[in-house]
């Protein structure tokens, strides 16, 4: 049913999450799982280094940062017997929302599985929600996994 699945990866937990579902996916279509880091450079810069340090210094360390968090991802799901592929990217212009379902059409996707933290009411209109862009903006299916919803925490 599903060959080829994307797993946008920044790290966090709700994205580690997104990645067990993709393995368990993985195992039961016998799929290729395609491992999506996009750099934010303007996320974690000052913007008030020089030039010259941030072309030499800032962006590499961001760079090899996204490829050594898809390398463990990677094999991780190597050891597990299965197909991966890996996809470093820098934001630009376009939103990372925007690149990921790029990169779903560049890959041959069938599926985007990502991870979300669910935000409601004002934190989802404060904070936005890219998760339900992707969704909108996909050419794909996009399946949204979040941690299970626990009584007595918000």
């Amino acid at each position: 049913m599903y060959s080829r699945l994307l797993v946008p990866l920044d790290g966090s937990p709700t994205s580690l999450l997104a990645l067990d579902h993709a393995r368990a996916l993985a195992h039961l279509s016998g799929g290729a799982v395609i491992l999506l880091h996009v750099v934010e450079p303007t996320r974690h810069s000052t913007g008030f280094e020089r030039p010259k340090v941030y072309i030499e210094d800032v962006r590499p360390r961001f760079m090899a940062a996204g490829q050594a968090l898809l390398d463990e991802a990677a094999n991780g799901l190597r050891q597990d017997g299965l197909a991966v592929e890996t996809v470093l990217l820098e934001s630009g212009a376009e939103r990372v929302s925007e690149q990921i379902a790029k990169q779903a059409e560049a890959s041959a996707c069938d599926l985007v599985i990502l991870g979300t933290h669910g935000r409601r009411g004002v934190d989802r209109l404060l904070l936005g929600s890219d998760a339900e862009q992707i969704a909108r903006i996909a050419p794909v299916p996009v399946m949204l996994v979040r941690q299970p919803h626990r009584k007595g925490i918000t």
